[in-house]
């Protein structure tokens, strides 16, 4: 019996306190280091991926991203 379940993965990044410590000063050393950090992070890009149109947007303007 092979059943296919889909599964909602949920990735960290939604919740990562570096990126909430940028949220709050993204001046501080961390919040730079987070805003660096997510031009190759390959969990950013595949919880960034696993985004509505709408979402993608949202965080584009919200951080400031050029893809």
């Amino acid at each position: 019996m092979d059943r296919k379940v889909k599964i909602m993965v949920k990735y960290k990044c939604e919740n990562c306190s570096i990126r909430t410590k940028y949220d709050v000063n993204p001046k501080s050393l961390i919040g730079r280091f987070w805003h660096w950090h997510i031009n190759f992070c390959p969990g950013w890009k595949k919880y960034f991926s696993s985004l509505n149109d709408e979402q993608k947007q949202i965080l584009r303007d919200k951080y400031n991203l050029k893809k």
